[in-house]
């Protein structure tokens, strides 16, 4: 693995070069739900939930953190022997690596900040076929993308965007503030060892049942979802003993109107040992919390709901490994986003699929207009 800072490349030995626009199919753009050019004359922001009735979260930073590009990336089959590609990232909220996978294998992570790019990474090029080169945009940051130009090539076609897909929603553990890097977080981990799709709507600090992050899990085409809830209501203090239970089946129930059949996990909170026994500003415990989760989801159970299921976080990080898992008492180092993978995934690989005409009916030609930036927002 090379870390490349350079901002600009030496010519490929051959003279192919193909210059890619974001809208190019070949681009093969995944995790996205369209695109934003708001602000004119800027790159295009590829964007992972639509962004028109955010405002109804009365949330600036759920604004922001939407527009982070966690679970986004693009990939084509080449065999060519240099990728250069124009970003401009945000300052606010963060920064993240951007990474490069060749066959999903990690070939380069940058680690560049805020401005605007020009990257340049080397491709082993192959002699029997063309590679499949995957770049993963940086997780924390909001990041728009100009041109990808490809260099020394023979074979230049669109990936293959095949295998179940998995949509994940929650806090900061979903979004993964301390991985190291956006194809290593416990959700891409997951869905690269198992060949699915990823979609991840992790909101960092933000994960408050908001209605209009239940429309969009609803309206998203998915074969797999998982909730991760409970920490932020907990450390937020914005749910009674009495809201909670009700506020969950209510969004669990608004995702179920536009996937009556789809497999769903609720993952309750992981363990916080701090936090356990800890009365907040609502007078709940965090294990009560994740005691109301469970029993909320118990109930849409017992209504009738047999594709929805219920993983207990405390199994999944149990307090005795906490100090082994978190950076911090609460977010996994980036070794734990790892372990977190393997506890979750093999957890997820025992949910059965099942088929449903519903969002997913029309996925072509939404593909389609996620690889258009003239599509406008999502």
């Amino acid at each position: 693995m090379s870390d490349p800072q350079v901002t600009v490349s030496g010519t490929a030995p051959s003279a192919a070069v193909a210059r890619l626009l974001p809208g190019d199919p070949r681009l093969s753009f995944d995790g996205i739900a369209g695109w934003d050019r708001s602000d004119g004359a800027g790159l295009p922001l590829p964007l992972r939930m639509p962004v028109d009735r955010l405002d109804t979260a009365m949330s600036p930073i759920l604004c922001r953190l939407a527009r982070t590009t966690a679970g986004v990336r693009f990939a084509v089959r080449t065999d060519a022997s240099e990728l250069e590609l124009e970003a401009e990232l945000e300052a606010d909220p963060g920064g993240s690596p951007l990474d490069v996978r060749v066959d999903g294998v990690l070939a380069h992570r940058w680690t560049g900040g805020p401005g605007r790019h020009r990257m340049a990474f080397p491709l082993p090029g192959t002699d029997g076929g063309p590679a499949e080169v995957e770049v993963w945009l940086p997780h924390l940051s909001v990041t728009r993308i100009g041109a990808v130009t490809l260099r020394g090539h023979r074979h230049l076609l669109a990936a293959r965007r095949t295998g179940r897909r998995l949509l994940v929603h929650g806090s900061s553990l979903t979004h993964c503030v301390f991985a190291a890097g956006p194809s290593e977080t416990w959700p891409a981990l997951v869905a690269a060892e198992r060949g699915w799709r990823l979609r991840n709507l992790g909101f960092a600090g933000e994960s408050y049942l908001d209605q209009a992050v239940a429309r969009t899990i609803r309206d998203t085409p998915a074969d797999l979802i998982t909730l991760e809830l409970g920490i932020n209501a907990y450390i937020g203090g914005a749910f009674t003993a009495r809201s909670w239970g009700p506020a969950v089946c209510g969004f669990l129930e608004t995702i179920r109107d536009g996937h009556p059949h789809t497999p769903v996990v609720v993952l309750t909170p992981l363990s916080s040992p701090e936090r356990e026994r800890a009365v907040n500003s609502a007078g709940l415990t965090l294990e009560t919390a994740r005691s109301l989760t469970a029993e909320a989801v118990r109930v849409l159970q017992r209504l009738g709901d047999r594709a929805l299921s219920l993983v207990d976080g405390l199994a999944v990080a149990p307090v005795a490994d906490a100090r082994r898992l978190y950076a911090d008492g609460l977010h996994p180092t980036a070794e734990g986003e790892h372990v977190l993978a393997d506890r979750i995934g093999a957890e997820l690989a025992r949910i059965p699929q099942a088929s449903e005409a519903g969002p997913g009916a029309d996925e072509g030609d939404a593909a389609a207009d996620m690889n258009d930036p003239s599509a406008g927002p999502g």
